[in-house]
């Protein structure tokens, strides 16, 4: 793809969010990987999605220095370590979404309820413990909680999924606000049944060889 594509690939993504109902307004923020290696692009701060055009998104250097006309989104902190820390992520996004963000402000991650949770990289989805958004103690919390997964809640804040491209880690926002929203209402009726870790363990692995084009068999 072209810097364009991928610009305007970012904005699609954005405004797909916020129609499926999985963020709101301007809050969240998302970034892709620039694929010659020179650092990402992102999302810039406080302006609306429908607003924005191929060229109010930031470019950054992996040492988080902007090129634009626009300052980044306040969280590109922890788009750019993600990034750094995991070069099998090809985009971040982040989203305000209503239940992934509920459990968040609870300090509750998402246990094995539901084997689709294992569609995050994991027997679970990890909260991070809350620290001020923008700063590097958030940003490292988020790279904590996100080792070896693909998904997780920040704690009081929402949630942040990461995929090799922008079109997958919105799918997988979708589906942890589904999981998300589903041990909410769980919880409302009771203490849910968790999957025992070696059945996970089976779930992740039948998972993986889909994944890669194999029978689950």
């Amino acid at each position: 793809m072209s810097a364009l594509d991928l610009r305007q690939a970012l904005i699609a993504a954005c405004r797909r969010m916020n129609a499926l109902g999985i963020n709101q307004g301007s809050s969240g923020n998302a970034s892709i990987r620039l694929p010659d290696g020179s650092g990402l692009l992102v999302t810039p701060s406080s302006l609306p999605y429908e607003a924005m055009t191929p060229a109010d998104i930031v470019a950054l250097d992996w040492d988080g220095n902007p090129t634009g006309p626009r300052r980044p989104s306040s969280e590109w902190r922890f788009h750019l370590d993600i990034l750094k820390a995991r070069p099998d992520a090809g985009a971040v996004l982040h989203t305000h979404s209503m239940f992934a963000a509920t459990l968040a402000c609870l300090g509750k991650g998402i246990p094995a309820f539901h084997y689709m949770v294992a569609v995050a990289g994991g027997a679970d989805i990890r909260c991070s413990p809350y620290a001020t958004f923008g700063t590097p103690e958030l940003s490292a919390h988020a790279v904590a909680a996100l080792e070896d997964r693909k998904a997780c809640l920040l704690g009081n804040h929402g949630m942040i999924c990461l995929e090799e491209n922008i079109e997958k880690a919105l799918a997988l926002a979708v589906e942890v606000e589904t999981l998300a929203a589903q041990y909410c209402r769980a919880l409302q009726i009771g203490e849910p049944l968790l999957l025992p870790e070696e059945e996970m363990a089976r779930v992740l692995e039948r998972f993986r060889r889909m994944r890669y084009g194999q029978s689950p068999d």
